[in-house]
């Protein structure tokens, strides 16, 4: 056993929760490791670019800032606040309805809160004292006691009496203590608006649970990180880093190594590449990050079916729906006035009726649009918008469905949304540029959670508070720190789980000193050769890493380790591989544009270092293929081109017909190869629509003539793709003798 393969603490996985303890343990000098199987930090709290905007996978706003608010502490120790800009959101959420029966605007702020919700319902001013009272005398005992198990066991009798609204708390769920305290169903329908937040039914929602996180958004205020949540993420993985620790993405967690009953390392292997093979390291401990459901799967008996059988009764919470979408227009100019607007369905006239809407109709189901635009969020261009449309989800909704049933039901469903928003904002969907789908599947495939929950276990008042899963774990030496665990899910629930599970870690494990030699990571390759392939495109060469096979027309993620700029960019792209497999080297090619990432890649010097994850993707040649037809847009060209050398180096003998679509021959990329490709019976047709018509049906059908006897490859813009296979069905072509590229 090398010193390279030892750390003090591997962590599983990179949410917040996972981060934070990588963080607070380098912090306190320990050399740390975190594993991440996608090839982004952060989990939920990440970001992804379409076109000219940063889109917001999951924060809408984060709660806390105040003084009883543990993030501080955590903040503090971490140089947080010395990186990354927290800007306030102007008021709590705005809620309306088409009946506008409870249209309310929330401020921030106890005494403002209060006030405004008096003066709305002033026949429940004893009721809204109540709520309120309840919220901070809660956050008071919550901040008041002890953190360590001994005083916790010596007053334990006391509880009852010392922290008697906590004690109160914990039994009842939000709604029994509203319907309890509350009569106006208006009032608790206002007060339960952003339920959504923590869960999908105030009937089944800890009142602890629900009374420490909103009085963190009242007292505190709300707000979003500027620049998009993956700004913290990145910084707590930079801090990591500058601690002397390391993070690996897309390297998945499959074993925890137990001897003795104590955890004693991990075996992991390469997210994206199978042929390479599984690693082994060895730890003092053990965090978990994971989602605990597949942390049984990990571990060996008789570990495994313990924490099976502790887990088996417990409940996952619900997912979230997104629609994620880009505008052309400043949203406040256009008459958008809320940072985030709930708009409730029909017939929810009482509390109970939540939970039915939440699991009803796509239709009339409750959501919130969330308005980026109303602060300074640093994810959009100047004169622009980013806006999400959230609502409840569920897996089970699209459970069973083939990929094109799947796309389709996505589309359904963000139209009758997009409809809905366009009653409360007329002509808004005509400033639509762009919108993308995310759904309880889209979690569960980017995060592993089961059922696509972002919060892990409801927060039920049986399986919330100190009846949750606590840090430690049926195995000694191995914590969890994730939604799944104690005190839950949200960005303030997942840094304070991973802050405290760190914590309790650093007092209890016995700590050995290693050197500080990390692992080698040989995905991170160095750049060969840059090349202009015509007007406006370059091609990048890079080594190519150890183990590394993909197959014709897969592609690859590009990760620059250093870019030279980053503005309303990220460092890393889907990149098709242009290089065959038998070459040395990996190719990219790609369009020069104004963004940052390729600004980075023009700026690029020999010898710099990138990191690629892959291969990935199934746009592949099928077996057993007769006759092929590519339609090609533009740079779409580069998954073609390793095709072509594998259909020569097979000999292949059917007809092969390339159409080219480029604006100008000037702008059309490997022209060269692609006229002097050696395939009997290929024919090369480049559509240069500057001065020709095109790609139309006549075209293809003077050259192809029957159109049912192809196969057909299809690359290039969403557009392009779609326009492409609208012309192919309409004429009676098979869907599945059409193939489109998966990433672009």
């Amino acid at each position: 056993m090398t010193e390279i393969n030892k750390f003090n603490a591997v962590i599983i996985g990179s949410g917040l929760g996972g981060l934070t303890a990588g963080a607070t343990l380098a912090k306190l000098g320990k050399k740390v490791l975190v594993l991440e199987q996608h090839y982004i930090p952060g989990g939920c709290a990440t970001n992804f670019k379409r076109k000219d905007f940063i889109m917001e996978v999951g924060l809408h706003e984060m709660n806390g800032f105040h003084d009883k608010d543990i993030k501080a502490e955590v903040f503090k120790l971490l140089d947080v606040n010395e990186f990354i800009q927290f800007v306030q959101v102007p008021e709590f959420f705005h809620v309306t309805s088409t009946s506008a029966a409870t249209t309310f605007t929330f401020p921030h702020g106890t005494a403002c809160a209060q006030q405004a919700l008096i003066e709305k319902f002033p026949h429940e001013a004893k009721g809204i004292q109540a709520f309120f009272r309840l919220m901070t005398n809660v956050l008071d005992e919550i901040y008041r006691m002890p953190k360590e198990k001994w005083k916790m066991t010596l007053i334990y009798p006391f509880i009852p009496v010392l922290y008697s609204n906590v004690f109160k708390s914990i039994k009842l769920s939000c709604g029994e203590w509203l319907d309890k305290h509350i009569t106006d169903e208006q009032l608790k329908l206002v007060l339960t608006t952003n339920v959504l937040y923590y869960g999908d039914d105030p009937y089944n929602l800890s009142l602890l649970y629900f009374a420490i996180a909103q009085a963190g958004y009242i007292t505190g205020g709300g707000y979003y990180i500027k620049g998009g949540s993956q700004k913290l993420s990145d910084y707590l993985t930079y801090f990591i880093e500058k601690n002397g620790g390391q993070v690996m993405a897309g390297k998945k967690a499959e074993n925890i190594l137990v001897e003795n009953g104590r955890a004693t390392g991990v075996q992991y292997r390469d997210a994206f590449n199978d042929s390479l093979e599984p690693v082994t390291i060895y730890a003092d401990a053990i965090v978990v990050n994971a989602a605990i459901p597949h942390v049984i799967k990990m571990l060996p008996e008789p570990y495994r079916q313990s924490l099976k059988d502790k887990t088996k009764k417990l409940e996952a919470s619900c997912s979230l729906i997104s629609i994620y979408m880009g505008f052309d227009i400043d949203l406040k100019q256009f008459g958008v006035q809320h940072y985030s607007t709930f708009i409730q369905g029909e017939g929810i006239n009482q509390l109970k009726d939540i939970k039915a809407n939440n699991i009803g109709d796509w239709g009339n189901k409750s959501f919130v649009f969330v308005d980026y635009s109303q602060v300074d969020s640093g994810i959009t261009p100047a004169g622009k918008s980013f806006g999400v449309i959230c609502a409840a989800d569920y897996l089970s909704e699209w459970e069973g469905l083939d990929e094109v049933a799947y796309k389709n039901k996505k589309e359904q469903v963000a139209q009758l949304f997009l409809k809905r928003l366009e009653t409360y904002y007329p002509g808004i969907l005509e400033h639509i540029i762009f919108y993308e789908v995310g759904t309880a599947k889209t979690i569960q495939r980017y995060t592993l959670n089961p059922k696509g929950t972002p919060y892990g276990y409801a927060q039920s008042p049986s399986q919330s508070g100190v009846k949750r899963i606590p840090a430690s774990s049926p195995v000694k030496n191995m914590y969890f720190a994730s939604a799944w665990s104690f005190p839950g899910g949200g960005f303030t629930g997942s840094i304070s789980g991973g802050y405290w599970a760190a914590m309790s870690m650093n007092d209890r494990i016995k700590w050995q000193t290693y050197n500080k030699q990390l692992q080698e990571d040989s995905r991170i390759v160095k750049l060969l050769a840059t090349q202009v392939i015509a007007e406006n495109s370059i091609e990048l060469t890079f080594e190519k890493p150890p183990g590394f096979y993909h197959k014709p027309g897969q592609y690859a993620i590009l990760r620059l380790n250093k870019p030279k700029k980053i503005e309303l960019d990220l460092p890393f792209r889907s990149l098709s591989i242009v290089s065959h497999p038998d070459e040395p080297s990996l190719r990219f090619a790609m369009r020069v544009s104004e963004s940052s990432f390729k600004h980075s890649c023009l700026q690029m010097e020999i010898d710099e270092e990138a990191t690629i994850f892959g291969p990935c993707g199934n746009f592949l040649l099928k077996p057993g293929m007769g006759h092929i037809v590519f339609l090609i847009c533009g740079i779409g060209i580069t998954p073609v081109l390793p095709m072509l050398k594998e259909l020569e180096k097979k000999q292949f003998k059917s007809k092969i017909y390339l159409f080219n679509s480029n604006r100008t021959i000037a702008s059309a990329a490997y022209q060269r190869e692609l006229e002097n490709a050696k395939i009997k019976n290929y024919t090369y047709l480049p559509v240069i629509t500057s001065t020709s018509k095109r790609i139309d049906i006549d075209l293809l059908k003077y050259h192809l003539n029957d159109l049912l006897q192809y196969d057909y490859y299809l690359v290039g813009t969403s557009p392009f793709l779609t326009s492409m296979k609208q012309l192919l069905t309409r004429e009676g072509v098979s869907i599945d003798k059409i193939k489109m590229d998966d990433f672009g």
